[in-house]
Protein backbone atom coordinates (compact mmCIF):
# COMPACT_ATOMS: atom_id res chain seq x y z
CA UNK A 1 0.00 0.00 0.00
CA UNK A 2 1.27 3.08 -0.88
CA UNK A 3 2.32 5.82 1.80
CA UNK A 4 0.32 8.91 1.08
CA UNK A 5 3.23 12.11 0.43
CA UNK A 6 2.62 14.51 3.43
CA UNK A 7 3.35 18.24 2.15
CA UNK A 8 3.96 20.48 4.94
CA UNK A 9 2.12 23.79 4.92
CA UNK A 10 4.44 26.58 5.21
CA UNK A 11 4.22 29.03 8.21
CA UNK A 12 3.73 32.78 7.36
CA UNK A 13 1.96 32.26 3.71
CA UNK A 14 -0.83 33.75 4.75
CA UNK A 15 0.78 36.47 5.86
CA UNK A 16 3.09 37.17 2.57
CA UNK A 17 -0.32 37.60 0.82
CA UNK A 18 -1.03 40.86 2.94
CA UNK A 19 2.02 42.48 2.43
CA UNK A 20 2.22 46.06 1.70
CA UNK A 21 0.60 48.43 3.35
CA UNK A 22 -1.58 49.82 0.30
CA UNK A 23 -3.68 46.17 -0.87
CA UNK A 24 -6.39 45.45 -3.00
CA UNK A 25 -8.79 45.95 -0.14
CA UNK A 26 -7.82 49.92 0.60
CA UNK A 27 -8.39 49.91 -3.57
CA UNK A 28 -11.37 48.76 -3.47
CA UNK A 29 -12.89 50.55 -0.04
CA UNK A 30 -11.68 53.81 -1.67
CA UNK A 31 -13.70 52.81 -4.61
CA UNK A 32 -16.88 51.43 -2.26
CA UNK A 33 -16.22 55.03 -0.50
CA UNK A 34 -16.00 57.29 -3.68
CA UNK A 35 -19.56 55.37 -5.02
CA UNK A 36 -21.59 55.40 -1.39
CA UNK A 37 -23.96 58.15 -0.65
CA UNK A 38 -24.70 57.26 2.83
CA UNK A 39 -22.70 59.21 5.31
CA UNK A 40 -22.36 56.40 7.77
CA UNK A 41 -20.90 53.55 5.53
CA UNK A 42 -17.97 56.05 4.21
CA UNK A 43 -17.42 56.91 7.55
CA UNK A 44 -16.74 53.31 8.86
CA UNK A 45 -14.76 52.64 5.32
CA UNK A 46 -12.48 55.29 6.04
CA UNK A 47 -11.78 54.38 10.00
CA UNK A 48 -11.88 50.83 9.50
CA UNK A 49 -9.58 50.49 5.98
CA UNK A 50 -8.84 53.46 4.23
CA UNK A 51 -6.93 55.24 6.97
CA UNK A 52 -4.50 52.96 8.29
CA UNK A 53 -3.35 53.22 4.54
CA UNK A 54 -3.29 56.89 4.06
CA UNK A 55 -1.65 57.31 7.52
CA UNK A 56 1.22 55.17 6.03
CA UNK A 57 1.45 56.68 2.34
CA UNK A 58 2.00 59.75 4.27
CA UNK A 59 4.38 58.80 7.35
CA UNK A 60 6.41 56.90 4.13
CA UNK A 61 6.68 60.23 1.60
CA UNK A 62 7.72 62.39 4.69
CA UNK A 63 10.77 59.97 5.00
CA UNK A 64 11.67 59.03 2.52
CA UNK A 65 11.79 62.86 0.87
CA UNK A 66 13.56 64.09 3.97
CA UNK A 67 10.20 66.46 4.97
CA UNK A 68 10.65 65.05 8.90
CA UNK A 69 14.12 67.46 8.52
CA UNK A 70 12.10 70.85 8.38
CA UNK A 71 9.63 69.88 10.78
CA UNK A 72 9.82 69.64 14.38
CA UNK A 73 6.70 67.52 15.25
CA UNK A 74 6.35 64.62 12.37
CA UNK A 75 3.20 63.09 13.59
CA UNK A 76 1.37 66.46 13.50
CA UNK A 77 2.77 66.78 9.65
CA UNK A 78 1.77 63.37 8.98
CA UNK A 79 -2.07 64.04 10.79
CA UNK A 80 -2.05 67.21 8.80
CA UNK A 81 -1.52 65.26 5.63
CA UNK A 82 -3.88 62.33 6.04
CA UNK A 83 -6.26 65.43 6.84
CA UNK A 84 -5.98 66.60 3.75
CA UNK A 85 -6.20 63.05 1.93
CA UNK A 86 -8.99 62.26 3.52
CA UNK A 87 -10.79 65.76 2.24
CA UNK A 88 -9.81 64.94 -1.37
CA UNK A 89 -11.35 61.52 -1.44
CA UNK A 90 -14.32 62.80 -3.20
CA UNK A 91 -12.20 63.84 -6.02
CA UNK A 92 -11.09 60.30 -6.81
CA UNK A 93 -12.78 59.35 -10.16
CA UNK A 94 -12.73 55.53 -10.29
CA UNK A 95 -14.24 55.17 -13.88
CA UNK A 96 -10.39 56.74 -15.23
CA UNK A 97 -9.17 53.66 -14.38
CA UNK A 98 -6.21 55.23 -11.98
CA UNK A 99 -4.87 53.40 -8.81
CA UNK A 100 -5.72 54.92 -5.50
CA UNK A 101 -2.02 54.60 -4.46
CA UNK A 102 -0.40 56.53 -7.40
CA UNK A 103 -3.48 59.34 -6.99
CA UNK A 104 -3.09 59.91 -3.52
CA UNK A 105 0.49 59.32 -3.42
CA UNK A 106 0.73 62.53 -5.99
CA UNK A 107 -1.69 64.28 -3.56
CA UNK A 108 0.27 63.82 -0.49
CA UNK A 109 3.59 65.05 -2.36
CA UNK A 110 2.09 68.12 -3.62
CA UNK A 111 0.64 68.85 -0.45
CA UNK A 112 3.78 68.58 1.63
CA UNK A 113 5.56 70.81 -0.88
CA UNK A 114 3.80 73.09 -0.74
CA UNK A 115 3.20 73.07 3.04
CA UNK A 116 6.94 72.70 3.59
CA UNK A 117 7.15 76.25 1.28
CA UNK A 118 5.06 78.13 3.50
CA UNK A 119 6.43 77.03 6.59
CA UNK A 120 9.77 78.07 5.49
CA UNK A 121 8.23 81.68 4.06
CA UNK A 122 6.84 81.54 7.64
CA UNK A 123 10.25 80.69 9.33
CA UNK A 124 12.72 83.48 7.59
CA UNK A 125 9.76 86.33 7.82
CA UNK A 126 10.16 85.68 12.14
CA UNK A 127 13.53 85.14 12.64
CA UNK A 128 16.53 87.99 12.79
CA UNK A 129 18.95 88.15 10.60
CA UNK A 130 21.43 89.65 13.22
CA UNK A 131 20.82 86.15 14.97
CA UNK A 132 23.94 84.18 14.27
CA UNK A 133 21.64 80.87 15.00
CA UNK A 134 18.77 81.38 12.73
CA UNK A 135 18.70 79.44 9.39
CA UNK A 136 19.14 82.01 7.02
CA UNK A 137 22.76 82.81 8.08
CA UNK A 138 23.17 78.90 8.56
CA UNK A 139 21.81 78.47 4.62
CA UNK A 140 24.18 81.61 3.41
CA UNK A 141 27.43 79.66 5.66
CA UNK A 142 26.53 76.68 3.65
CA UNK A 143 26.52 78.50 0.15
CA UNK A 144 29.81 79.65 1.00
CA UNK A 145 31.32 76.57 1.94
CA UNK A 146 30.03 74.72 -1.00
CA UNK A 147 27.69 72.37 1.41
CA UNK A 148 24.41 73.36 0.36
CA UNK A 149 21.54 70.12 0.56
CA UNK A 150 18.33 71.22 -1.74
CA UNK A 151 15.68 70.85 0.44
CA UNK A 152 12.87 68.24 0.17
CA UNK A 153 10.16 70.00 -2.04
CA UNK A 154 12.82 71.39 -4.41
CA UNK A 155 14.85 68.05 -4.66
CA UNK A 156 11.47 66.01 -5.11
CA UNK A 157 10.22 68.31 -7.83
CA UNK A 158 13.95 68.27 -9.12
CA UNK A 159 13.42 64.58 -9.84
CA UNK A 160 9.56 64.55 -11.36
CA UNK A 161 11.12 67.13 -13.88
CA UNK A 162 14.07 64.78 -14.72
CA UNK A 163 11.55 61.73 -15.00
CA UNK A 164 9.38 63.50 -17.51
CA UNK A 165 12.12 64.44 -19.57
CA UNK A 166 13.27 61.17 -20.12
CA UNK A 167 9.36 59.99 -20.65
CA UNK A 168 9.43 62.80 -23.47
CA UNK A 169 12.78 61.18 -24.82
CA UNK A 170 11.86 57.86 -24.68
CA UNK A 171 8.25 59.09 -26.40
CA UNK A 172 10.45 61.18 -29.25
CA UNK A 173 12.21 57.59 -29.54
CA UNK A 174 9.06 56.36 -30.78
CA UNK A 175 8.16 58.54 -33.34
CA UNK A 176 11.45 59.07 -35.26
CA UNK A 177 11.61 57.61 -38.61
CA UNK A 178 14.71 55.98 -39.58
CA UNK A 179 17.96 53.90 -37.82
CA UNK A 180 20.17 57.07 -38.03
CA UNK A 181 17.43 59.12 -35.79
CA UNK A 182 17.17 56.43 -33.65
CA UNK A 183 20.83 56.52 -32.62
CA UNK A 184 20.89 60.31 -32.25
CA UNK A 185 18.15 59.62 -29.73
CA UNK A 186 19.79 57.07 -28.14
CA UNK A 187 22.76 59.20 -27.84
CA UNK A 188 20.91 61.86 -26.38
CA UNK A 189 19.15 59.74 -23.54
CA UNK A 190 22.73 58.02 -22.59
CA UNK A 191 24.47 61.69 -22.41
CA UNK A 192 20.97 62.76 -20.15
CA UNK A 193 21.22 60.26 -18.03
CA UNK A 194 25.20 60.17 -17.87
CA UNK A 195 24.94 63.77 -17.18
CA UNK A 196 26.75 64.52 -14.04
CA UNK A 197 29.39 62.52 -15.55
CA UNK A 198 30.32 65.11 -18.39
CA UNK A 199 33.23 67.39 -18.08
CA UNK A 200 31.57 70.26 -20.24
CA UNK A 201 27.79 71.52 -21.15
CA UNK A 202 27.91 73.77 -24.05
CA UNK A 203 25.38 73.63 -27.26
CA UNK A 204 28.84 72.90 -28.95
CA UNK A 205 29.99 70.13 -26.31
CA UNK A 206 26.79 68.61 -26.76
CA UNK A 207 26.74 68.04 -29.97
CA UNK A 208 29.95 66.42 -30.46
CA UNK A 209 29.20 63.79 -27.80
CA UNK A 210 25.97 62.81 -29.48
CA UNK A 211 28.23 62.55 -32.80
CA UNK A 212 30.67 60.22 -30.40
CA UNK A 213 27.97 58.25 -29.57
CA UNK A 214 25.67 57.63 -32.30
CA UNK A 215 28.34 57.02 -35.26
CA UNK A 216 26.87 60.07 -37.61
CA UNK A 217 28.51 62.83 -39.30
CA UNK A 218 28.13 66.07 -38.76
CA UNK A 219 25.69 66.60 -42.49
CA UNK A 220 23.93 63.50 -40.88
CA UNK A 221 23.32 64.66 -37.26
CA UNK A 222 21.84 67.81 -38.20
CA UNK A 223 19.07 66.15 -40.56
CA UNK A 224 18.50 63.86 -37.80
CA UNK A 225 18.40 66.76 -34.63
CA UNK A 226 15.67 68.78 -37.41
CA UNK A 227 13.67 65.75 -37.40
CA UNK A 228 13.60 65.20 -34.00
CA UNK A 229 13.44 69.26 -33.24
CA UNK A 230 10.03 68.90 -35.14
CA UNK A 231 8.60 65.73 -32.97
CA UNK A 232 9.87 67.76 -29.87
CA UNK A 233 7.83 70.55 -30.96
CA UNK A 234 4.73 68.31 -31.25
CA UNK A 235 4.93 67.00 -27.75
CA UNK A 236 6.02 69.59 -25.74
CA UNK A 237 4.01 73.02 -24.45
CA UNK A 238 1.17 73.75 -22.75
CA UNK A 239 -2.08 72.04 -23.53
CA UNK A 240 -0.21 69.13 -25.41
CA UNK A 241 1.00 65.85 -24.39
CA UNK A 242 4.42 66.67 -22.22
CA UNK A 243 4.67 69.99 -20.89
CA UNK A 244 8.22 70.36 -19.55
CA UNK A 245 8.59 74.12 -19.86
Amino acid sequence: MAKKKIVKRRRGTSKAKNKGYFRKEHQEAIVQFCNSTCPREKEDLYTNIIREALEKLSENLIYVYGFHKQHDNVDVLKQDCVINLYETLHKFDPAKGHRAFSYFNVVAKHWLIIHSRKKNKRQYRMVSIDDPDNEINIDALFHRNGQYVQPPSSKMEQEEKTEEIRQLFMEIRKRVRNEREVKCVDAIIEIFNRVDELDFLNKRAIFVYVREMSGLNSKQLSVCMSSIRNIYRQLNGSGKEFDIL
